[in-house]
């Protein structure tokens, strides 16, 4: 096929402009991917292109972005997209096509790379999709548009209206991306998360992720590796969250990335900046656990992928794991109390009900982790459960983010329930707001810790808990655990206490937990004389009684009191005759 690109815009000024897009999910995330891009044209393209790179949020206003490739006038906007952003980048394209008529736009990412052909009928204002990995396609198809001789469909991965009927395989490259990190990436950091990228692929093959579908893994150099992690720890941001599908796959190079990251962290990597890795658990070996375990509080972050616990269900979705290894490696992690520790499940998995569920749930949660997530299967375009659905009895939603509605194994209203579950432990267990009160209830619960979750969740959508504030949702749980066997009030209470005057620096209580009691203002003149116990100029302070305890408790709010893998100020105490 010959030059498609007549009548753009750089027919008109003789200058290909490119304009690349990320469409983000929060404002704290960057994109990596862009970047990626934007550093493979830079390299591979004249330097007559013009390239931008412009990052939005999917709840921001789109006349911003629209403003802004209107400005360019470019010659292609290239989009990145995800489950998250598809739907706003599908109301962004007919305004940019309204704005620049002549404007080729290209898409690629997971959400268009395995059904190109179909997104391409279904979505006629759509010019080019790249399929897999994008830095060489794009820069190739930058060069046709810029007037070179390149044959549009040479172009690995490429698919457009011209070879629609064509079987479009994934771009997979042979050689690591180029590195993104130019000056203008960093420009636009701000404290934002950043991502840093060592290896692309992944050595599983799971049927309800895309990444094995990336090829075997390629390692980047090391060296690389460890520059970037330096180059990225000292631009501003406090997390530096690595995309290695399963960081550790090839052990002797994470122990030494690991390794890198604690010898010089407090010198070359500034204190106060946490690394996340994604990892598989029971590939962990010995020496592994004891560097880990050795670095500095705060350091690291682990996020340990288990999906389940039950063995035929990990055996159905492809997903290798010993389950016994992977408990007694997280407990061994845990141990030291160094590392925050997330992992999670995946309900509507084929061949678990709902009462195998939880008992999955529960042999996670006992596991004592900084954070379980619990997540509900989506099946992806491209993923190996999309191809057979239809033999597990597996529906699911049509629009993203494509969440599983029921399969052979588990009904709708059961899934619904575990929905409850899911806001349950996400309020009152993920965000360390409750750790004094799960303590105590812990002390003296013995039933299921599933039930326990699913009863907080149930009672609390009674009362319509999306957007509540956290005192009302304090006064819910509050009237809650009241109601379980074994509860005392006053020590509920007391930990609830606790619980919000560590957690939140206002100082402040919810009505539901005050109690008038003149023996306050006395606790508090008392703690104003002592010099011990005055309090810090500028420093806000919440002081409280603890009734069974007989106690008083302050926290003062300075940063250097906030435990860094907790997220929690440490309390004061001070006996009291009450």
């Amino acid at each position: 096929m010959k030059n498609l690109s007549i009548g753009v815009n750089q027919m008109e000024n003789n200058k290909c402009i490119v304009s690349i897009c990320a469409v983000n999910s929060k404002y704290i995330h960057s994109s990596l991917s862009v970047w990626c891009l934007f550093t493979s044209i830079k390299q591979e393209c004249s330097a007559s292109v013009e390239k931008n790179v412009f990052e939005t949020t999917i709840n921001a206003n789109q006349d911003e972005i629209l403003s802004k490739l209107k400005a360019t006038s470019s010659t292609l906007v290239a989009l990145s997209c995800y489950i998250w952003n598809i739907a706003y980048i599908k109301t962004l394209i007919p305004k940019i096509k309204s704005i620049l008529p002549n404007t080729k736009i290209l898409l690629g990412g997971p959400e268009v790379s395995y059904n190109c052909n179909d997104f391409l009928r279904a979505n006629p204002l759509v010019d080019y999709i790249i399929s897999g990995e994008g830095e060489q396609p794009i820069a190739q198809l930058v060069n046709h548009l810029n007037g070179e001789n390149i044959d549009i469909n040479a172009i690995e991965g490429l698919c457009h209206k011209g070879n629609i009927d064509t079987v479009i395989n994934p771009c997979i490259s042979t050689s690591p991306s180029p590195t993104p990190y130019c000056e203008e990436y960093f420009s636009t950091l701000t404290d934002r998360i950043v991502y840093l990228e060592t290896s692309r692929g992944c050595p599983y093959s799971c049927a309800f992720c895309l990444s094995g579908r990336c090829g075997n893994v390629r390692f980047f150099d090391l060296d690389r590796a460890k520059n970037e992690m330096i180059l990225l720890a000292n631009s501003g941001t406090q997390t530096v969250k690595l995309v290695d599908r399963t960081f550790n796959c090839n052990r002797k190079r994470a122990k030494e990335l690991w390794q890198f990251v604690i010898d010089n962290y407090g010198d070359k990597i500034p204190t106060g900046v946490c690394f996340h890795f994604e990892i598989a658990g029971d590939i962990l070996d010995a020496e592994s656990i004891a560097i880990l375990n050795s670095a500095p509080s705060g350091c690291i972050q682990l996020e340990i992928g288990m999906q389940s616990f039950y063995e035929p269900t990990l055996a159905a979705i492809n997903r290798k794991t010993d389950t016994v290894i992977l408990r007694k490696n997280i407990e061994k992690l845990l141990s030291t109390g160094n590392i925050h520790i997330h992992i999670d499940l995946i309900a509507g998995l084929p061949l678990e009900t709902y009462d195998i569920f939880k008992q999955s749930f529960d042999i996670a949660y006992a596991l004592k982790s900084h954070m379980l997530q619990l997540g509900f299967l989506k099946i992806l375009h491209g993923a190996k459960l999309e191809e057979t659905a239809t033999e597990h009895g597996i529906e699911y939603a049509q629009t993203p983010p494509y969440e599983i509605v029921k399969n052979t194994w588990i009904t709708k209203p059961e899934l619904d329930q575990l929905r409850f579950v899911e806001d349950a432990i996400d309020r009152f267990y993920n965000s360390s707001r409750f750790t004094y009160t799960l303590d105590y209830i812990e002390s003296v619960y013995t039933g299921s810790m599933f039930a326990f979750y699913h009863g907080i969740g149930l009672d609390s959508q009674k009362h319509t808990v999306q957007k509540i504030s956290l005192d009302d949702y304090t006064a819910i749980v509050f009237d809650y655990l009241k109601t379980l066997p074994n509860v005392d009030t006053a020590k509920l209470r007391d930990a609830l206490v606790l619980d919000r005057l560590c957690s939140n620096r206002t100082g402040k209580l919810p009505k539901c937990l005050q109690i008038q009691d003149k023996t306050l203002k006395k606790v508090v003149r008392h703690l104003a004389e002592d010099p011990l116990t005055a309090q810090p100029k500028n420093i806000v302070r919440g002081v409280a009684i603890l009734y069974s305890q007989n106690k008083i408790i302050w926290v003062d709010y300075e940063p250097q009191t906030q435990d860094t893998v907790t997220k929690k100020w440490q309390p004061n105490f001070l006996s009291w005759d009450i």
